[in-house]
């Protein structure tokens, strides 16, 4: 018997097909708050959550018989992935389940939003007739801007093209080939800003997101310009947003999320051009039921040793071969993370190359590894071992594999090359020693030796006295410290590559201050 505890509302028909298998004891306990959680967590071999319980470490440290938690929905920011993953707990959610939902939810924002739909409700029920006052715009024609062309913002794009929109989308995974099936014209997120007359974000929020939209970006858009957030809060700068619309610098915005939920901005609350929903992006009956019932098959399946489809955090494999290859799992995410921060231009190509006794493990794992890696930039809420290679061929990203046994310097290799319309780049790993870390031995063509984890700079220049001294000295003027120098060049005084380990994340405006003053040709903070 598998005991599964539902802590938040799960919709009955999710519930019956829990109830209905033998194996399982079903304990429902909507509205479990954390004191009573860390009480009886002991005893379940499954969590199945939504976004009001919070999955911690002090949680996962008096759960020793949980075998998986499982998000019904799309998030896990309520999650400690880490923690999860350390103490070999699946964590899998339903991405798929809310996308029509989110979507129709999105363009009702925008058919809001154009008409003054809630306004003009108000206002009507209020005993008024204003119909001047509520003067609204035709989609007809307009320019609809979509960050992040993902499921969600693909069934976007085809329902404005029925109204008549032309879509402009932003998404570095999507090829030009795929953009022109969909019918949508790839731009960059400053043609974007500058450009569209309706601007939505369906990105994940993380480290490249959040912000994304703000003070200097809503100074560039035209004053006719509205925008809208069903994805996640924080991506557009809350209060930014709000002085702008209190300016009449954009037309209009329309937020389901918000930086902290509920929202207590009375402010924001006031303002005539805003449109508020309580994150209803997922909240039809269809989205609910989809969502639990697909929750409590993957939770059955999972505990009784089926397929695990949609983990976060653990690939389909028996537990003893995990153990011996998540050293080379680990390797190729982090590889193909660091190709993603560091890329330019649209993504055509990924290639994984091993070499040596690594070809012995299954490679196919670490492949989509490295893809995983690369594309949570963009997708790391709906991204799992079973969809990367989907969602890499959806955006018409081609994946390669090759294998040799030859190896030189050491027992076993892995690269990750990547090809865009501007470059060819490629990123060499190995394990090393007892304890059998990730290092890095070769940077874009230049050797190096470095452990990729937490927070790097990674700068191109000419091998000449004084550049690293130049940024030494700029990094701690501004509090930055610098924790090891990694450096690799091709000749004496010819092209290097260095990596600098800091002990923080070095801001944007420092960023573009290092390439002024430093001497250097290019730089990235990459984040591991």
């Amino acid at each position: 018997m598998f005991k599964v505890l539902i802590s938040d509302n799960l919709a009955v028909a999710g519930q019956e097909v829990l109830r209905a298998d033998a194996q399982i004891e079903l304990d429902v306990r909507e509205k479990v708050i954390p004191e009573e959680l860390l009480k009886i967590i002991k005893d379940y071999d499954a969590l199945i959550i939504r976004s009001a319980t919070k999955v911690t470490k002090e949680v996962l440290a008096v759960a020793p018989k949980l075998k998986v938690i499982g998000r019904a929905g799309v998030g896990i920011d309520n999650i400690d992935m880490a923690e999860a993953t350390r103490c070999g707990v699946i964590v899998m959610n339903t991405p798929d389940g809310n996308t029509i939902s989110t979507a129709e939810h999105t363009f009702s924002m925008i058919m809001a939003l154009s008409r003054n739909i809630p306004q003009a409700d108000q206002s009507v029920k209020a005993g008024k007739w204003e119909r001047k006052k509520f003067m609204g715009t035709e989609l007809y024609g307009k320019v609809l801007g979509i960050v992040g062309l993902g499921r969600i913002g693909t069934e976007l794009a085809k329902r404005a093209q029925s109204f008549g929109m032309s879509i402009m989308a932003f998404d570095p995974f999507l090829t030009k080939e795929k953009a022109d099936k969909l019918n949508v014209k790839l731009a960059s997120l400053d043609e974007i800003t500058t450009q569209a007359d309706y601007i939505t974000v369906h990105t994940p929020k993380n480290k490249e997101t959040a912000g994304l939209f703000g003070k200097k970006q809503f100074e560039k858009m035209k004053s006719t310009t509205r925008i809208i957030n069903c994805a996640r809060g924080g991506i557009i700068n809350q209060y930014e947003l709000k002085e702008a619309l209190k300016s009449n610098q954009i037309a209009g915005a329309a937020l389901d999320v918000y930086d902290s939920e509920p929202p207590t901005d009375q402010e924001l609350f006031s303002l005539p051009n805003i449109i508020l929903t309580p994150h209803l992006g997922a909240s039809t009956e269809e989205a609910q039921i989809n969502v639990g019932v697909v929750m409590a098959e993957q939770v059955i399946d999972a505990l009784k040793g089926g397929m695990i489809r949609n983990a976060l955090n653990i690939p389909s494999v028996a537990p003893e071969l995990l153990k011996e290859i998540s050293p080379y799992l680990e390797l190729a995410d982090r590889l193909g993370s660091f190709q993603g921060q560091m890329l330019d231009g649209q993504l055509k190509k990924i290639t994984v190359k091993y070499a040596g006794e690594v070809c012995d493990y299954p490679t196919d794992l670490m492949s989509v590894a490295a893809v995983k890696g690369l594309l949570a930039i963009m997708l790391s809420e709906s991204l799992n071992f079973v969809n990367a290679r989907i969602l890499a061929k959806e955006r018409g990203i081609e994946i390669t594999e090759t294998r040799s046994k030859d190896t030189h310097d050491f027992t076993s290799t892995i690269a990750v090359q990547v090809e865009t319309d501007k470059e060819k780049r490629e990123i060499v790993g190995t394990i090393i020693g007892k304890k059998r870390d990730p290092y890095v031995v070769s940077v874009f063509g230049y050797h190096t030796d470095f452990l990729p984890q937490g927070h790097l700079l990674v700068f191109t220049h000419k091998d000449e006295p004084g550049i690293v001294g130049r940024m030494g000295s700029i990094l701690g003027d501004a509090k930055v410290n610098i924790a090891a120098l990694h450096m690799g060049r091709d000749e004496l005084g010819g092209e290097a590559v260095s990596i600098l380990n800091v002990d923080s994340e070095v801001p944007e405006d420092l960023l573009e201050k290092l390439t002024q003053t430093a001497k250097i040709k290019t730089i990235k903070s990459v984040n591991l």
